[in-house]
């Protein structure tokens, strides 16, 4: 045995350890180790339980949320309905308008087949759009070279 070993058996028959009063310490130990165990697990299921109820909460929050947005689209898609429209045109004092009441304004040197159109479509500004292809080689060359040119060189 080496020095240490006989230091604390000779400790333990100093101090009276006998081996009922080891298990009663070995048992008080696991006891509030238990007990420790126990009270970590039981937070930590409480915890999960706050976070599951808020989960829940949000979740019909949500869903609340959803059906409103639904109601909404429904009443938007009401309002916006043709037979709506012209019943709310009615109210406002439009008619619908026949062949007596459309006038035809003519417009000197109109040219309804010309080339360039007065508004630009989508695709025709796409196009008109340069294509960026510079590179960071390019950038740091163009960089370089103001910077060269700010100190006279």
């Amino acid at each position: 045995m080496t020095r240490s070993q006989r230091w604390f058996e000779h400790a333990m028959r100093r101090a009276g350890w006998r081996p009922e009063r080891q298990v009663v310490a070995l048992a008080t130990l696991g006891f509030f180790i238990a007990l420790i165990l126990g009270a970590l697990y039981l937070s930590q299921v409480a915890r999960e339980a706050t976070i599951n109820r808020r989960l829940s909460e949000l979740l019909e929050e949500r869903d609340q949320l959803e059906r409103d947005n639904e109601q909404l689209r429904a009443s938007i898609a009401e309002l916006k309905a043709v037979p709506r429209l012209l019943q709310r045109a009615q109210e406002l004092g439009f008619t619908t308008a026949g062949s007596g009441n459309i006038e035809y304004l003519v417009v000197d040197n109109y040219n309804p087949a010309r080339t360039n159109p007065v508004v630009v479509t989508e695709a025709e500004e796409a196009a008109a759009v340069e294509v960026y292809d510079e590179t960071f080689v390019g950038w740091l060359s163009e960089q370089w070279t103001a910077i060269r040119r700010s100190f006279g060189r």
